[in-house]
């Protein structure tokens, strides 16, 4: 797999962009859920990275934090972080950004980022609070009268800022996406005229 330079760039800004969202607001927390920004930023990322570039930054995000760089929610790390309830969110970053990534790469019409924005939502809440409510119940301390329910209802304060967050999404990420392909096809265009006049 052959990255460029500005693929290094951008990938490793996005994880970086992840970091910033994962602590900027999660001393506010909802039952074992921090509220954080990163659910955004993974969107945003598939979107107008795609699909291989978007999920590799969210690969980078999850590997530096596993190794134990303090870039996940409430500034923690390390490799207990998979016992945690919460990670099953950091697991969705990386499927949510491929799969809206693909979904833009087949039509990028401004309907479809606000679709697939949407759709990399749902995947974020339906495998995040799945892992959250196993955890509870088989390693991490469950409160009393931990339900399904009630691990779904844990999820209804941060659902109304992820979904006005996702429109944002979806409105700016076309913006991004046409900028940067017009920026590749520019250097890229520039890149056989500089050798030759190099070579002259």
């Amino acid at each position: 797999m052959k990255l460029r330079p500005i693929d290094l760039t951008l990938t490793g800004m996005f994880a970086a962009f992840m970091a910033i969202g994962a602590n900027l607001t999660s001393i506010i927390t909802i039952g074992s859920v921090p509220i954080t920004l990163q659910t955004f930023f993974c969107i945003l990322v598939g979107l107008v990275l795609g699909s291989r570039l978007g999920s590799i930054s969210m690969m980078v995000y999850a590997i530096v934090g596993l190794m134990g760089a303090p870039v996940f929610a409430q500034f923690t790390g390390g490799p207990s972080a998979i016992f945690k309830a919460t990670f099953g969110f950091i697991l969705s970053y990386i499927i949510v950004a491929y799969v809206v990534g693909k979904m833009v790469e087949s039509n990028q019409s401004h309907t479809m980022f606000m679709v697939a924005a949407f759709v990399g939502l749902i995947i974020n809440y339906v495998i995040g609070t799945h892992w959250m409510y196993m955890a509870m119940k088989l390693w991490a301390e469950a409160p009393e009268g931990f339900t399904y329910r009630l691990a779904w209802g844990w999820m209804l304060a941060p659902l109304v800022k992820d979904i006005v967050l996702t429109v944002f999404a979806g409105l700016l990420a076309p913006r991004l996406f046409y900028r940067l392909q017009k920026s590749s096809h520019r250097l890229q265009n520039n890149a056989p005229s500089s050798s030759i006049s190099s070579n002259r």
